[in-house]
C-alpha cells in the first residue's frame, strides 16, 4: 500500500494542519513519544490521505478516543530475511503486522541463489501492493563464494536496472569481504552502481577486525549486523557504522551488545532479526520482541523504540518513516502498555489494520503472484553409500554448534572407524552431515563430522541451507539420511524428520525450496510437528535445529562449515580434509 504525494495532496495536507478543513481521522487523548526528543506528550494526531497533518488540538470526521493508552511509530525490521520464515510475502506481512511491524527491509538473497532475477521478480511483485512497506534491497553475492554451487548468478548489470523500482533501496549485506579488500571489479561494480544510484550498501562484516571495518567504510559500507561482542560493537560505532543488533531464532546478539549503548551512540543503533522462523515469530514476535527484552535487560525503552523506528528510518533514508509527526506517513501502533509492547491496535497509512490482534483481511484482496516460473530442485540417483565418509585416520576436524548461534567451533577429535568409515556415535555425540548439490544435478556431496544436535536416532534434512540452499541433512547413520533426503526432493523442497527410517514430519516448500504456498497457520501447525518430532530423536528444544542445520552450510561465517564441495575453514577461507595427519 503505497502513498504518494500530488500538489493536491500536499494543499489538502496543508488545509488540515492549519485546521481550515477537518482531518479524516484524529485520535485523541493518548500519550504520544517523540523518538525527537524523546518525550511523552497527551496530544492530537490529525491524518487525512494516509499522512500526519497534525499533533495538536484537531477535529476530524473520523474519532478514535484512546484515553488511557501510548502511541508509538510503526516498528521497522533494518535486515530481515522473509525466506527463513518459509511464508510468502503475504503472509509474512500478515504475521508481521500483529505484531506492529509496519516497515521490513528484506534481502532476497536466498531465493536469488536459487532463482536469480526470477526469484528476484517473484520477490518484488509479491511483495507489492500489501498493507505493510517491504523494502528490497539487491542481493550483493549471488553466487554467496566459489566455494559452493548455486542457482544462478548476479552480475552488476543484472541488478542495476531494480534501482528504478521504487521499493528498491541498496545493496544488501556485502559478505565476500576478501573480494572487497581485493578490489575485485565484479563487487566493486555493484557498491559503485549502488552508490551512483543512491542507493545504501549493507554491510556482513563477521569476525573482521577493526582494521578490517576501514575497508568497508572506505568501500561505502555503512551498516552491519553480524557484531557478535560489545568489541565489535563497539568497533564498529567508532568506524562511523550503524550497529545493527540482531536477535533472530538462532543468532541471540542482543544480551552482549547492550551493554555498550549509552546515550551518546544509541542513536547509531537500529535493531533487526536477520533469520527468524515461524514458531518463534508467531510466539515471541519480531521487532517487539526485541524492546520487550531490551527493556527486560534495562534499556531505557525511549532509546529502544528509537533503535526500532527512527534510527532504522534513518539508516536507509526513508524520510517519511519512523516518526509520529507532521509530515511523516501515519504508521503507528495504540499500545496498552509500552514496557511490554502490548499492541492494542496497528495503523498504516492511517487506517488500523489491526484491532485487538486481528488481522483486516480486507487489505489482502490481492490476487496471489504466480511462482510457477521459479525452478524445482534437480539431484542425482542417490545410494546410502554417498553419505559414507571413507578415513584411515581416527582423529578428524569437526563441526561443533553452538545453539543459538550461527557461528560453530572448529574442534578436533578421536573418532570411530570400521572397515574404513567413519562410525556416527550416540556417546560421544558425533553424527554425520552432508550437503546435496541440487540446482542442476552436478554430482557434488559434501560430507564432514558434527558434534551439538545431541540426537539419539533418525536424521533432519532441510533444502534451507544458507546462502547457496543445496540439500542438507545430518544423522545418525547413512540410511536414515538417505531417507530423509529423498522426501526433501519429493517435496520439491521442505524439512524432514526421520526416525527408524520412516518420514515422521515433514514441511514442504514448493517455492524455491524455500517457502511455503500455505497460509501462516498450517504452515505453524506444520512446524510445530516438526520440533515435536525432532525431540523425539532426542534434539534439545533449547535450540532450533532446522534453522542451526541451515547456517552449518555457510562458509561466510566463523569457523567451520560444510559445502557441497566439501569441509570448509573460516580461517583459511578455503575447503580442508575431514581427517587430521597424526604427526
Amino acid at each position: 500500500m503505497k502513498v504518494k504525494s500530488t500538489i493536491e495532496q500536499l494543499k489538502n495536507r496543508i488545509a488540515v494542519a492549519s485546521k481550515r478543513k477537518p482531518a479524516e481521522l484524529v485520535i485523541k487523548n493518548a500519550e504520544v513519544l517523540n523518538v525527537f526528543t524523546g518525550d511523552w506528550k497527551k496530544t492530537d494526531i490529525a491524518i487525512t490521505e494516509g499522512y500526519i497533518a497534525g499533533i495538536g488540538e484537531y477535529e476530524g470526521e473520523q474519532i478514535v478516543d484512546a484515553t488511557g493508552k501510548k502511541i508509538v511509530p510503526g516498528l521497522i525490521n533494518g535486515h530481515v530475511h522473509i525466506e527463513s520464515t518459509m511464508l510468502t510475502p503475504r503472509e509474512f506481512s500478515k504475521v508481521m503486522l500483529k505484531h506492529g511491524i509496519t516497515t521490513a527491509i528484506t534481502d532476497p538473497h536466498e531465493i536469488a541463489n536459487v532463482a536469480g532475477k526470477a526469484g528476484l521478480e517473484y520477490m518484488l511483485n509479491a511483495s507489492d501492493a500489501l498493507p505493510m512497506n517491504i523494502f528490497v534491497n539487491m542481493p550483493s553475492s549471488v553466487p554467496a563464494t566459489q566455494f559452493e554451487h548455486n542457482g544462478a548468478q548476479l552480475d552488476a548489470k543484472d541488478i542495476t536496472p531494480y534501482f528504478q523500482n521504487s521499493n528498491v533501496l541498496g545493496l544488501a549485506e556485502v559478505m565476500d569481504f576478501p573480494s572487497v579488500a581485493n578490489a575485485e571489479e565484479k563487487m566493486l561494480q555493484k557498491i559503485a552502481s549502488t552508490i551512483q544510484q543512491g542507493g545504501i550498501v549493507d554491510g556482513h562484516a563477521a569476525g573482521l577486525s577493526k582494521e578490517d571495518l576501514n575497508i568497508y567504510m572506505a568501500a561505502g559500507i555503512r551498516n552491519d549486523h553480524e557484531s557478535v561482542s560489545a568489541q565489535e560493537g563497539k568497533d564498529r560505532l567508532e568506524a562511523g557504522m550503524y550497529l545493527m543488533i540482531r536477535e533472530g531464532t538462532v543468532a541471540k546478539d542482543l544480551e552482549s551488545l547492550l551493554p555498550i549503548i549509552n546515550e551518546k551512540n544509541a542513536r547509531r543503533c537500529v535493531f533487526v532479526t536477520d533469520d527468524m522462523l515461524l514458531d518463534d515469530l508467531v510466539e515471541n514476535g519480531d521487532i517487539d520482541h526485541i524492546i520487550r527484552k531490551a527493556i527486560q535487560f534495562g534499556l531505557d525503552p525511549v532509546m529502544a523504540y528509537q533503535m526500532a523506528t527512527l534510527n532504522t528510518s534513518e539508516c536507509f533514508g526513508l524520510r517519511e518513516l519512523g516518526a509520529v509527526a507532521p509530515g511523516y506517513i501515519a504508521d503507528f501502533l495504540i499500545l496498552n502498555d509500552e514496557n511490554q509492547v502490548d499492541i492494542h491496535q496497528v495503523y498504516k497509512n492511517g487506517k488500523c489494520v489491526v484491532d485487538e490482534g486481528e488481522i483486516n483481511q480486507s487489505y489482502f484482496s490481492a490476487s496471489l503472484t504466480d511462482a510457477n516460473t521459479l525452478p524445482k530442485p534437480c539431484i542425482q540417483q542417490l545410494k546410502t553409500s554417498d553419505f559414507s565418509i571413507q578415513i584411515t585416520q581416527d582423529y578428524c576436524n569437526t563441526i561443533e554448534i553452538v545453539p543459538n548461534k550461527i557461528i560453530t567451533n572448529h574442534i578436533c577429535e578421536k573418532v570411530d572407524i570400521k572397515e574404513g568409515k567413519f562410525v556416527p556415535s550416540i556417546d560421544k555425540d558425533q553424527l554425520l552431515i552432508a550437503v546435496v548439490e541440487r540446482h542442476k544435478g552436478l554430482s557434488y556431496i559434501g560430507k564432514g563430522i558434527v558434534k551439538g544436535f545431541q540426537m539419539k536416532e533418525g536424521s533432519i534434512a532441510t533444502s534451507v541451507a544458507h546462502d547457496s540452499h543445496n540439500f542438507v541433512v545430518v544423522g545418525t547413520s547413512e540410511d536414515e539420511m538417505l531417507t530423509a533426503i529423498k522426501k526433501v526432493e519429493q517435496l520439491d523442497g521442505g524439512l524432514v524428520v526421520t526416525k527408524q527410517n520412516q518420514v515422521k514430519a515433514h514441511l514442504a516448500l514448493p517455492i524455491g525450496g524455500l517457502m511455503s504456498d500455505k497460509g501462516y497457520l498450517d504452515v505453524y501447525e506444520d512446524v510445530l510437528k516438526l520440533n515435536h518430532a525432532a525431540e523425539d530423536i532426542g534434539i534439545p528444544a533449547t535450540f532450533n535445529p532446522f534453522l542451526t542445520l541451515s547456517f552449518l552450510t555457510l562458509p561466510v561465517i566463523p569457523a567451520l562449515k560444510v559445502t557441497d564441495q566439501g569441509l570448509f575453514d573460516f580461517k583459511t577461507f578455503s575447503h580442508i580434509d575431514i581427517e587430521v595427519e597424526k604427526k
